[in-house]
């Protein structure tokens, strides 16, 4: 089986990922349970999760643990991030739109965005 996975491919499952992380399987079935992570499930109801959903338990657990926010606000975090996220999408993409009437040679959005930190990052990982 090779390393290079597509980044929402569901191929690890609940006792790598908790290994991976050093976290008890049951904290990762409390996170399904609060819907804060929605793994896959193979044909046999295995959850299979993606490197996607790692980096967003990696998030929750540097909420809880780092940032001490009880898991009603990780809820609200993981939600306030989606709708950044998308609002950071369209504007990039608005730019580009703006930039191409112009006839200006601009970066596509996708790479523009590559540069800038997210404002959400901005907030949450501030170094104190």
């Amino acid at each position: 089986m090779s390393m290079h996975h597509q980044y929402d491919e569901p191929v690890y499952l609940i006792s790598i990922v908790a290994k991976i992380l050093e976290i008890h399987p049951q904290t990762l079935r409390q996170y399904e349970r609060e819907n804060l992570v929605t793994p896959s499930r193979s044909d046999g109801r295995i959850r299979l999760y993606s490197q996607r959903d790692i980096d967003r338990i990696k998030l929750i657990l540097r909420l809880t643990r780092d940032l001490g926010v009880n898991l009603a606000g990780v809820d609200i975090i993981l939600r306030l991030k989606e709708n950044v996220d998308e609002m950071e999408q369209e504007m990039a993409g608005l730019r580009h739109e703006v930039a191409k009437a112009k006839n200006a040679h601009s970066v596509s959005p996708d790479k523009a965005l590559v540069t800038k930190k997210s404002v959400y990052e901005m907030i949450i990982f501030q170094k104190k």
